[in-house]
């Protein structure tokens, strides 16, 4: 192999392992016997395991970050959450090893990002999307970035479930996602409060 092709295929290794066993239980030994090289040939790539693990998830973060940044090309809100959520189940399809990686604990001291912070980024490639439906309804927009991080949270955490859950199909899970985020954004209440239901006033409706 080239050096290229023996990087490429260590990253491939190393994805695996990470997915299967977690970081802490994953050993240079087990790279190196899997990949059928030495020990000092995964040192020479990364350095260690360490530096290993940490270009698996930077890559794996930049995939998803791009798959749902390039998906998010419709005008309509309803149309962009629908767009949001396929993106990220079709990756969790495509890459479930690359996502097990990633929802799995980071050692932080090894990695400068982690899932919660890409689910950050995610959540504010929509902030403005419903900041503007929030203004269209007369709501409060600077509520706009809590909202945008529960919907994309809600999304991430059922993709958990359904890696491996072998239930429903992508698009069923997208479509319940999608009614239950925007029936609920079309009639939120416009100065929530907590206590007795028949205490809150009567929701905002979408005309």
């Amino acid at each position: 192999m080239t050096g290229h092709e023996r990087r490429e295929q260590l990253l491939r290794v190393g994805k695996q392992l990470f997915a299967e066993r977690g970081y802490e239980a994953t050993s240079i030994e087990e790279i190196a016997q899997r990949a059928q090289v030495s020990k000092p040939v995964v040192y020479e790539h990364f350095g260690g395991k360490e530096g290993l693990y940490a270009v698996v998830v930077d890559r794996e973060m930049q995939s998803l970050l791009d798959r749902v940044t390039e998906a998010l090309v419709a005008t309509h809100p309803r149309a962009i959450l629908e767009q949001a959520a396929i993106a990220l189940l079709t990756y969790i399809e495509d890459e479930p090893e690359g996502f097990r990686v990633l929802v799995r604990d980071s050692p932080v001291a090894i990695t400068s990002g982690n899932f919660a912070s890409l689910m950050a980024d995610v959540a504010s490639k929509v902030e403005h999307i419903v900041a503007a439906e929030f203004i269209r309804l007369g709501l409060d927009a600077e509520m706009a970035p809590l909202y945008s991080h529960a919907l994309v949270g809600m999304v991430a955490l059922v993709g958990q479930w359904w890696l491996d859950a072998e239930g429903p199909s992508k698009d069923k899970v997208a479509a319940h996602l999608v009614n239950l985020a925007w029936n609920g954004l079309s009639r939120l209440d416009p100065k929530p409060r907590l206590g007795p239901p028949e205490a809150a006033p009567e929701p905002a409706s979408v005309p």
